[in-house]
């Protein structure tokens, strides 16, 4: 038998609901309700590719030049997106997380971020999974441990599914008034309101031919707090409800379309996030997080119809 590639494997159980968590960046490997598939996952013995299911943090999604200024210091980080010339998707995505507890329903792992270079602070980050009728619920809080501010951002990276081979049949509902309009790196040049653009997807419509790969904000929340991005199957019978409650102001949504071949446009990723890209540079959003403090952001997953 191939041994695992991602670490351990965190199998979690209730009714029909099977979510799998792994050690490799703690990130979210699977999660199905009976036959179907909920999320675009990967295989234990698969190399994560595409960011599938991660954790971003200390920042999500791209730094222009991996350079950032910080209380009067500038700082460089490794260009981990070299093509783009970018960093990528923060420091801890490829480091084993401890297994903190695993139960029936419920996963908890852990991580210090040790300082260096081109992030010189020291914080602890702690993600909890737990699942039950109601579907995935997932929150990360991250504690600082130095004696001084640090920059702080977070993202993961969960790719939805609708039961459709491609995502072009699948109907998306997005509550965000704003879109940020992007460069040929990724990262933001301006924000626009969606109103009159084919980014308004406050009501339900095919994702169609539309290649997404864009942040929006200024979302609408319920009365529980919560912004809902929904995927439906084209029938109207099932689908997937991504929410974005405390902390988790920003979201991307990434049809896949620079993806390998095989790869896709299979899924939709819709990736909560506290701040835009380019937040390291730009000050939006970014949170700076003070000596002692601790910062949360929770999200989920809920898959409902038949």
């Amino acid at each position: 038998m191939q041994e695992s590639r991602t670490g351990r494997q965190l199998t979690l159980r209730h009714g029909a609901h099977t979510a799998v968590v792994v050690e490799l960046g703690a990130a979210l490997r699977s999660y199905s309700v009976g036959e179907r598939a909920v999320v675009d996952g990967f295989a234990a013995q698969d190399r994560i590719a595409g960011g599938r299911g991660q954790i971003l943090v200390p920042w999500p999604n791209r730094i222009r030049d991996g350079r950032y200024r910080w209380d009067g210091q500038d700082l460089q980080l490794p260009l981990t997106e070299p093509a783009g010339g970018n960093a990528i998707h923060g420091l801890l995505r490829w480091t084993s997380w401890r297994v903190v507890e695993a139960s029936e329903r419920r996963a908890v792992l852990d991580v210090p971020l040790w300082p260096q270079p081109g992030y010189p602070f020291h914080l602890h980050v702690r993600a909890e999974y737990a699942l039950s009728e109601g579907g995935l619920e997932v929150a990360v809080t991250a504690r600082n441990l130095d004696a001084s501010a640090a920059p702080y951002g977070f993202g993961q990276h969960p790719y939805v599914t609708a039961g459709t081979a491609v995502v072009d049949q699948a109907v998306l509902t997005v509550p965000a008034r704003t879109w940020l309009r992007t460069d040929e790196r990724g990262l933001p040049v301006a924000a626009e309101p969606v109103a009159g653009t084919p980014y308004d997807l406050r009501t339900p419509q095919a994702v169609g031919a539309r290649r997404l790969d864009t942040p929006f904000s200024d979302l609408d929340r319920d009365a529980d707090g919560r912004a809902m991005v929904r995927l439906a199957h084209p029938s109207g019978a099932f689908g997937t409800d991504v929410w974005l409650g405390e902390g988790a102001n920003y979201v991307q949504l990434f049809t896949g379309d620079t993806l390998p071949p095989g790869e896709r446009r299979r899924a939709v990723a819709v990736e909560p996030m506290t701040c835009p890209p380019g937040a390291f540079r730009s000050g939006t959003a970014l949170v700076s997080l003070g000596p002692g403090e601790r910062h949360t952001v929770r999200w989920g997953i809920t898959p409902w119809g038949e």
